[in-house]
């Protein structure tokens, strides 16, 4: 291990107050179980412990290329976490970005420039012969792209884990950005998929449903690394009931009734393989959300923008059906407090 690696955990392990975090942990699963009975959840640990050593600074790039520098990386916004007293959980992830499965395909990665400090994606291929190379070919080797890097990098998360008792105790360690089927589709196809969805419904189904089949593939090879703890799982610091966070960006191109058809049967056959969990979109949601209580196991949802939305229309779909908001911004819940509208303790606020 790096010596610098091993200070800072040195640092993070002494620093975490385990009735801070019993505490935390406590309030989520409260909350999380609808034992909240407030207007607006935004918990906060009751003291910051700020770090004892400087922890250096690493570009997104740099981890991707050793993982020692990966594990400095997001143990670093663990430490932040302490440092400031925010009420996210600590966890960390093998943080390859949003083309891990697509990569898994053949894609080709594109890493950006140094300047821009973000996660990796790929290139589109647009090609409709490509697609039916893939499709042919069937699920891929896991281990083709990043995803050996993936798994190791679980490893090497879970032997800290095990090193370091309270890291390993209170730092979940959360299941790659595997995105969702359709999102897979779209970073794989590229923006042509959309006139596809039109033209070759039964090309975009096949595809969908390698795609499913491959994200179960790659998840179950990940458990085999780091199982989902049991009750509930944390994702980007926030703790949902069940165990995976589906991303759906890609829907916010589609009618309720393309979503019906194109998303969500391969949404709910995720979320019924591994036990519930949550939907992250970005972008505006609220004409498909009529959709979302008709899963079974869907347990919250996070969306960044809600500016883009009918909030109205997102509540009517989710806290008064029981799914929760996490993660939603401050204002937005704010307002709606302010507005009279009731959110039945199932919204949990984030500062802007």
């Amino acid at each position: 291990m790096d010596p610098t690696l091993r200070k800072c955990l040195d640092d993070l392990e002494a620093r975490i107050d385990p009735q801070e975090e019993d505490q935390l942990l406590k309030e989520w699963v409260d909350f999380t179980n609808d034992r909240f009975d407030g207007h607006i959840f935004s918990p906060k640990r009751s003291t910051p412990a700020p770090p004892n050593v400087e922890w250096p600074k690493v570009s997104i790039n740099a981890t991707l290329d050793d993982f020692d520098t990966m594990a400095l990386q997001q143990y670093g916004y663990c430490s932040a976490q302490l440092a400031t007293g925010s009420g996210s959980l600590l966890n960390v992830r093998s943080n390859y970005g949003s083309s891990i499965i697509p990569l898994l395909f053949g894609v080709e990665p594109f890493r950006m420039p140094e300047e821009f400090d973000t996660l990796p994606t790929s290139k589109p291929l647009n090609d409709i012969r490509a697609i039916k190379c893939i499709l042919d070919a069937g699920v891929p080797d896991l281990h083709r792209g990043y995803g050996g890097r993936v798994f190791e990098m679980g490893r090497r998360y879970a032997a800290i884990a095990q090193e370091y008792p309270k890291i390993g105790r209170y730092a979940h360690i959360y299941h790659p950005d595997c995105q969702g089927p359709m999102d897979i589709c779209e970073v794989i196809w590229g923006s042509t998929l959309f006139y596809a969805l039109y033209d070759q419904p039964d090309l975009i189904a096949a595809l969908l449903e390698l795609m499913t089949e491959t994200y179960i593939q790659f998840m179950y090879a990940w458990l085999e690394i780091v199982p989902f703890r049991k009750g509930g799982n944390a994702h980007w610091g926030f703790y949902h009931q069940g165990n995976i966070m589906l991303r759906d960006d890609s829907a916010m191109n589609l009618s309720p009734t393309m979503f019906d058809e194109f998303v969500r049967p391969y949404d709910q056959r995720l979320l019924s393989e591994f036990g519930g969990g949550a939907i992250h979109f970005c972008g505006k949601g609220d004409h498909y959300a009529p959709c979302l209580p008709e899963m079974n196991g869907l347990y919250a949802i996070h969306m960044s923008q809600p500016g883009y939305n009918d909030m109205e229309a997102i509540y009517r779909c989710t806290v008064d059906r029981g799914i929760k908001l996490i993660g939603l911004a401050n204002q937005a819940a704010e307002a709606a407090v302010a507005s009279g509208r009731v959110l039945h303790g199932q919204v949990h606020a984030v500062q802007n």
